[in-house]
């Protein structure tokens, strides 16, 4: 923490203000170093970027923007409560933390009396990204407890399979490296909005000549300034990619020389492309042949060749092998360990918690673990699946009815009279309305914690700038209470937040060269350091070396095989789609994308009136040929409907969106809907191919012109509380 004076800052207006530095903890690869201005009373003035940090420079996005905001939000919970009315009423008496961790006890300890500990599900994702508040919270209590493993798949893990099946290991290179790029393809990712710090070396990049196609089935803030825009029919991304390395061996573009010291199957891969000439990529992209045939040849004739490929795009039931097909085009054509070249997919695999410093797992204390349960099924395992059933739900870092797939499947659930409920989290979201006992948490600037970002190459230590508001608590404070009303003595579960970070450090510093000289004092001291990789080394996998079994790049995984999947990339139809639908599904329902929102992350920041009115309604864009195929106007309010529910919605009629599809941008609060519902009403729960990872964009649906609007669009009515 750093004294600021008065004649340093421009707010500063009294003799003195504290600058305390931070870590943005959302969801986004940036991770931004951050710096928060606080006034002597203890109130923070104003939060801003780093200047001194290599990708952050000084800015935010426009969502951290306004964190402010989302801090001293009036809505912001500040005492524990318990539900006095019906599940979703909203109705809420004030209770103390003792009486609110009594009673979670008392019941917690009689489910685990008469059904087993597995019979509570901790619910969390990504509402911090940070060590302590979410990856030591996600573990150590919950190991102790026995309590059912939450398998989090909710985002990349189909793509994450992928990448351990084909290159071994997650290594992207820090943004920098864009400038060296003479080619860019941006595959199915909108990084203008869920990754904007790349932006700048994006642009940099072009003004030096290089050229950026975005690969997307809809015209985002980044495709708006590529050079080149690709729409190809959602759900067929492996069918361009495996028609491109067609075109790049019919032509004799690849590289035999790299293919031969650097992949194993290449002879059967070789095979597999074949049947996948541009003509037939075409029929089922929706692209026309010259396109795909372009595009290979640049590609291939372009060194260095960067790949941007992120989370969306494996949200399909065939996702994980449309990555697998992705990462094998830097292969054949060599782009592999050159600066510029390669993938850009996260950095995460550069740093690796030790893992038993984090989970304390294999402690004796520990039960042994219990089942796994996927998270992408909620809504099924509540409503009867999970066997035995579940009887206790414990949700943080998550709003599961605003997020998750299939959510009317999961209020279905939440309504359960045998099913108690705990929520954690600053607001009353949605999931909150159905707690039996709504606990408040702190922000990022009310709590301590150490983040390691996906997109860049340095740690960053959050230092608690301002005292929780009310009766708020973080995470891992709520935990550690939780440790005492169930009676656990384990030291392990009694540290703080410093104590955790400093363990932690240490034990990963024991076995990585990356932290040297990174300690919890210089983090404490500097706000950020950067990861201690020696400049030869900064480009991924330019020692030839992947962390695959072979230690190359597999075009035939024989793991994917023993794991039961196809061994080689290739293209299945979505489960969903115009290619397994019948004739009249193809004519009516069209296929529906759900991209990340400019001003959310995820459900985060949808509460935050600014941020509402720049992102507008809740809405859904079509292309004007599907407008007037059903009669909808622009503006007009439609309904979308499959098997699973419904939600109404405003049709913006657009050609930024290709025939046959629509996009919904995400997430807008249910209570924030015309009918109180979101798309998320229509998500497929399905798993997909790899790792029981997501499905969200494999959901077909059908949008009708509504008639007479329900009730005016609007602010929800307000929860009672006394």
């Amino acid at each position: 923490m750093v004294i600021f004076s008065s004649d340093e800052g421009k707010q500063a207006t009294s003799a003195s203000v504290r600058l305390v530095y931070g870590a943005c903890p959302h969801d986004c690869p940036d991770g931004c170093a951050l710096e928060t201005l606080v006034d002597e009373q203890g109130r923070a003035l104003s939060l801003r970027g780093r200047a001194n940090h290599p990708i952050t420079r000084g800015w935010l996005c426009a969502k951290v923007n306004r964190y402010l905001e989302r801090v001293y939000h009036p809505e912001r919970l500040r005492y524990p409560l318990r539900r006095k009315g019906p599940k979703g009423s909203g109705s809420f008496s004030r209770i103390s933390w003792e009486e609110a961790f009594a009673e979670i006890s008392e019941r917690w300890q009689r489910i685990i009396a008469e059904h087993g500990a597995q019979c509570i599900l901790p619910y969390s994702y990504a509402g911090t990204l940070g060590l302590v508040n979410g990856a030591v919270a996600d573990s150590r209590f919950w190991n102790r407890l026995g309590a059912s493993r939450l398998k989090r798949a909710i985002c990349g893990y189909a793509a994450e399979e992928a990448v351990r099946l084909t290159i071994g290991w997650r290594l992207a290179p820090s943004p920098e490296m864009l400038l060296q790029s003479r080619l860019v393809l941006i595959w199915g990712s909108n990084p203008a909005s869920t990754a904007p710090h790349i932006m700048p070396f994006l642009r940099q990049a072009q003004r030096q000549g290089t050229r950026v196609v975005v690969i997307d089935p809809v015209r985002t803030l980044t495709a708006r300034s590529a050079d080149l825009h690709i729409q190809p029919y959602p759900g067929t991304d492996a069918a361009l990619a495996l028609a491109m390395m067609h075109v790049i061996v019919s032509r004799g573009l690849h590289n035999r020389a790299w293919i031969e010291a650097h992949t194993v199957g290449w002879e059967q891969l070789r095979e597999r492309i074949m049947h996948y000439p541009p003509e037939r990529a075409a029929a089922i992209t929706g692209l026309p042949v010259e396109t795909i045939t372009e595009l290979a040849v640049a590609y291939a004739t372009t060194t260095p060749a960067m790949l941007r490929v992120t989370d969306g795009i494996n949200r399909h039931t065939n996702g994980g092998q449309t990555v697998r097909a992705l990462l094998c085009l830097p292969a054949l054509t060599g782009q592999y360990g050159l600066a510029g070249g390669g993938v850009m997919y996260s950095t995460s695999d550069w740093l690796r918690w030790d893992a038993e410093a984090v989970k304390h797992e294999h402690d004796p204390a520990c039960p042994p673990a219990p089942r796994t349960l996927n998270m992408n099924r909620l809504g099924a395992l509540l409503t009867g699946e999970a066997d035995p059933p579940i009887y206790a739900l414990y949700v943080y870092n998550a709003n599961p009815v605003a997020s998750a797939p299939n959510a009317g499947k999961i209020v279905e659930g939440l309504q359960r009279d045998d099913l108690f409920v705990v929520v954690h989290d600053l607001f009353e979201t949605d999931t909150a309305r159905y707690a039996d006992i709504l606990l408040p948490a702190t922000s990022q600037l009310e709590q301590t914690d150490l983040h390691k970002a996906y997109g860049h190459l340095a740690l960053q230590y959050n230092a608690q700038a301002i005292a929780p508001l009310g009766e708020a608590r973080s995470n891992w404070d709520v935990m550690r209470g939780l440790t005492q009303a169930m009676g656990f003595t384990e030291s392990w579960l009694q540290e703080d937040a410093e104590a955790v970070i400093r363990g932690v450090l240490e034990a990963t510093a024991a076995r990585s060269p990356l932290l040297k000289d990174i300690t919890l004092e210089r983090l404490q001291r500097e706000g950020w350091v950067a990861l201690a990789i020696p400049e030869e080394q900064r480009i991924p996998f330019a020692d030839g070396r992947f962390g695959t079994p072979s230690g190359k790049v597999e075009f035939y995984s024989q793991e994917a095989a023993d794991l039961g999947y196809d061994p080689l990339p290739d293209w299945v139809p979505d489960v969903e789609s115009p290619f397994t639908a019948g004739p009249d599904g193809q004519r009516e329902r069209l296929v529906l994308v759900s991209p990340g929102a400019h001003h959310f992350i995820s459900s985060s920041f949808g509460n935050v009136a600014t941020l509402r009115r720049k992102e507008g309604r809740p809405s859904v864009r079509l292309h004007p040929d599907e407008a007037r195929a059903r009669g909808i106007r622009d503006g007009q309010l439609v309904r979308l409907s499959n098997e699973r529910g419904s939600c109404l919605v405003f049709a913006e009629v657009s050609d930024e969106v290709r025939p046959g599809v629509l996009a919904a941008s995400s997430v807008w609060w249910p209570r924030f809907s015309p009918d109180g519902r979101n798309i998320n009403w229509l998500t497929s729960d399905r798993l997909a191919d790899f790792n029981g990872g997501s499905t969200f964009h494999t959901t077909l649906v059908t949008i009708e012109p509504v008639a007479e609007a329900p009730q005016p669009f609007g602010e929800p009515e307000k929860a009672v509380r006394s």
